[in-house]
C-alpha cells in the first residue's frame, strides 16, 4: 500500500500491516453516491412455490419441484402441516405405482454401496429408481450426519435415479411420517422403485417393515460372530438376507454364510404369508447376484399380487399410519399444552428429588391435559 493510501490514523513511520486497501466511495460524474431517504424499499415476496405448482412440478418430473414439495411434507413448521397435507391430497391419487423396497443391515455391510450398485443396474434396465436414505440426525443441527448423496457418487449423477437424504430429527416416528409422505411423492412423480435404507439401529427397521413391500437384510461373512449379534426379530422381518462384498478372496466364505443363514431361516416363520425367506450372495464391486436379487423381488411382487397378499399388506400399512399418525398427534397436543408445559419442570424436579413417583406425576400432568 502506498503512503498516501494509508488512512489517516496509521503510523506512517510502522511497517506495512494491513492486508486489504481502502478504497474511496463511489463516485458518480464527480458527486459521491447519495441514498434517498424518502424512497419505499419493498418487501420482496415470498418464493415459495404454490401447491398447484408444486402438484404440476411433481406430475411432470421436474425434479426440483419434488425436491420442494418433499421439504414441505418433512418441515417441523405448524404453518406448512396443512399446505403439506393438501398436497398429499391432490397427488394420493397418482400414487401406489411403485415396488417399496427397504434395505437395512448391520454397520459395515454396505448398504449405500449395495444400493448404488443396485440403483444403477435398475436405471440400466430403464426404470427409474428412487432412493429415500434415513440418516441419523445431528443432536446439534438437527441435519442428516451421513449425507448420502457424497456415498453414491455415481448414482446420484444418474438422470433416472432420485436420492433423497432424510434425517431422523431424532424421533422414529417422525422417520414413519415423513418417509411414508415423501415415498408417496416420488411415487407420484413415476418412479418405479423405492428404496428405503435404514440407519441400521433396532426400531427403526420395524417401522420401515411396516411401509415397504419387500425388505432385504445385508449380513458380512463370518456368519459364527454375526449371528451371535444378530436379533432373532430382525431376521423375522426379512424376505431375503444377503451376504454382500461376496468377492475374491471373500466369495467362498459368503457361500458358507449363505448356508448357515439359509438354515436359520428355514426354521424361522415367513415375513409374508406364503413367501419362503432365503440367503444370497451378491457383490457390488463384480456386480454379480445383483440380477438375481432383483429377480427374486419380481417373484415375490407377481405372487404376492395373484394371491392378494400384496394388496394386503399394503391395506394393513395405511391402516397403521392411521394410528402412528393418532400416537404422534397425541403427544404433540400434550407436551404443547399450556398447563402441561407449566407444570412439567416442576414435576420432573420432584421426581428426580425423590419426592414424587414418575406414575404420581404423569397423573396430575394428564389430569391437566383433559381438563380442557
Amino acid at each position: 500500500m502506498s503512503e498516501d493510501r494509508k488512512p489517516e490514523w496509521s503510523d506512517p513511520n510502522e511497517p506495512e500491516k494491513f492486508s486489504s486497501i481502502i478504497k474511496r466511495g463511489l463516485e458518480l460524474e464527480g458527486q459521491p453516491v447519495t441514498i434517498d431517504r424518502n424512497t419505499v424499499y419493498k418487501k420482496r415476496k415470498s418464493m415459495e412455490p404454490t401447491i398447484e405448482a408444486l402438484v404440476d412440478g411433481v406430475l411432470s418430473g421436474n425434479r426440483g419441484q419434488l425436491a420442494r414439495a418433499i421439504t414441505l411434507v418433512e418441515s417441523n413448521a405448524e404453518q406448512h402441516f396443512h399446505k403439506a397435507q393438501e398436497l398429499l391430497q391432490k397427488l394420493l391419487v397418482h400414487s401406489g405405482k411403485a415396488v417399496r423396497i427397504g434395505i437395512t443391515g448391520v454397520p459395515g455391510a454396505g448398504k449405500s454401496t449395495f444400493i448404488e450398485a443396485f440403483g444403477t443396474y435398475l436405471c440400466d434396465l430403464g426404470l427409474r429408481v428412487a432412493v429415500l436414505a434415513i440418516d441419523p440426525s445431528s443432536s446439534l443441527s438437527g441435519g442428516s450426519i451421513l449425507g448420502d448423496k457424497t456415498r453414491m457418487e455415481k448414482l446420484s449423477r444418474n438422470p433416472r435415479a432420485f436420492i433423497r437424504p432424510s434425517p431422523t430429527a431424532g424421533k422414529l416416528g417422525g422417520v414413519h411420517r415423513k418417509t411414508r409422505e415423501a415415498m408417496l411423492i416420488c411415487e407420484a412423480a413415476g418412479f418405479d422403485v423405492i428404496l428405503i435404507e435404514t440407519v441400521g439401529v433396532g426400531q427403526s427397521e420395524v417401522i420401515i417393515r411396516d411401509m415397504v413391500d419387500f425388505f432385504m437384510l445385508l449380513v458380512l461373512t463370518g456368519a459364527g460372530d454375526e449371528l451371535q449379534g444378530m436379533k432373532k426379530g430382525i431376521m423375522e422381518l426379512a424376505d431375503a438376507v444377503l451376504v454382500h462384498k461376496a468377492d475374491g478372496a471373500n466369495k467362498e466364505k459368503a457361500e458358507l454364510t449363505r448356508k448357515e443363514y439359509g438354515r436359520i431361516l428355514h426354521f424361522l416363520q415367513p415375513a409374508t404369508k406364503g413367501w419362503s425367506s432365503k440367503a444370497y450372495t451378491c457383490s457390488s464391486l463384480t456386480g454379480e447376484g445383483i440380477r438375481e436379487i432383483w429377480d427374486v423381488i419380481r417373484d415375490f411382487e407377481a405372487k404376492g399380487k395373484s394371491s392378494g397378499v400384496f394388496a394386503e399388506r399394503r391395506k394393513g400399512q395405511q391402516r397403521d399410519w392411521i394410528y402412528s399418525l393418532i400416537t404422534d398427534q397425541l403427544h404433540y397436543s400434550f407436551f404443547h399444552h399450556p398447563g402441561v408445559k407449566s407444570k412439567l419442570p416442576q414435576l420432573e424436579n420432584e421426581v428426580m428429588a425423590g419426592e414424587k413417583t414418575a406414575a404420581t406425576a404423569v397423573e396430575i400432568l394428564f389430569k391437566t391435559f383433559l381438563q380442557n
